[in-house]
């Protein structure tokens, strides 16, 4: 690996899906205030997912709704409006 291209805090992270609370562990230099403990007993730093592979659509097959800031009620509220005119 060429030296001095990584980030100094380069460490492995567990990535959550919040969704499903699918969660793999993987590096990351992501900034997070989370830790969570990890199957083998260690601490690492927490990085939460609204979507990933395992809630996705498109990987999983499934049409599922993941709805985070009311972001689906609002669509249906203003095309209701526009289809009613």
């Amino acid at each position: 690996m060429k030296k001095g291209i990584h980030p100094e805090n380069y460490r492995l992270c567990v990535f959550k899906d919040m969704s499903n609370d699918y969660a793999f562990i993987t590096r990351s230099a992501s900034e997070t205030k989370e830790t969570i403990k990890w199957e083998d007993g260690n601490e690492y730093p927490l990085v939460k997912l609204d979507i990933s592979h395992m809630s996705h659509p498109f990987y999983t097959g499934k049409l599922m709704l993941v709805d985070t800031a009311g972001r689906v009620d609002k669509f249906k509220k203003r095309y209701e409006k526009k289809a009613s005119k």
